[in-house]
């Protein structure tokens, strides 16, 4: 039997939540554990997240844009657009596997305001998902020197039913951050944390020297040079 488990989200003070959001989103998750084939598995879990309309573009890195903010689920317009960071795990008769995706409201030294996503997938059970999920989030806040504010975790776990291929699926959606007139924006260059392109080297191309010119009957060197 397919579940649906949505991950009860908060309104924190310091992200901007539902319409006043520049970038709304929600995290959900869902399990399909009767699925003929992978794929098919992964695009029941699709319309168990309620993805299964739309025309999805899967979001890679750690940054969210800014303005992020907590908005409530709501159904989706039927071949939108819609950014999604999502986590798939995938089962085989009988086998678990967990997947979970987790956002952080966090500021620089600087006091600037910015959200960052983890995803992870693994074959463990919930629980152990959950933790790594956690430590996975905690690095990237710790690589780019952020102090967190707020955060919420979504994971879900499932088993593949008997001879049959199972997808937990765990997402953060956001359905407005590529529509036309988005108001998303960027923040400041943080140079610490930005590598700047070295200057290519300048080439130096060596030749073999040319063999020196002889005369008509001029005798050969006695030396054999011949690699």
């Amino acid at each position: 039997m397919t579940m649906l488990f949505m991950n009860p989200l908060r309104l924190y003070p310091t992200m901007q939540g539902g319409k006043g959001a520049d970038c709304p989103g929600w995290l959900m998750t869902a399990v399909a554990p009767w699925g003929e084939n992978a794929e098919d598995a992964f695009d029941q879990g699709l319309v168990e997240l309620g993805l299964g309309d739309v025309r999805l573009i899967q979001a890679q890195g750690a940054m969210l844009p800014l303005g992020f903010g907590v908005a409530v689920p709501r159904p989706l317009p039927m071949g939108s657009l819609v950014e999604c960071h999502l986590a798939t795990a995938y089962a085989w008769n009988g086998s678990t596997a967990s997947a979970g995706v987790a956002w952080a409201s966090c500021a620089t030294p600087e006091g600037d305001e910015c959200a960052i996503v983890a995803t992870i997938t693994t074959d463990l059970d919930y629980e152990e998902t959950v933790l790594l999920l956690r430590r996975n989030l905690q690095r990237r806040l710790a690589s780019r020197d952020l102090e967190v504010l707020q955060f919420d975790v979504a994971v879900d776990e499932v088993t593949a039913g008997q001879d049959h291929h199972g997808v937990a699926v765990a997402a953060l959606i956001l359905p407005e951050s590529l529509s036309l007139g988005a108001r998303t924006k960027t923040g400041p260059i943080r140079g610490a944390l930005t590598r700047r392109a070295e200057e290519p080297k300048k080439r130096v191309d060596t030749k073999a020297p040319a063999a020196p010119a002889r005369r008509p009957g001029q005798p050969q060197n006695k030396h054999d040079f011949t690699l």
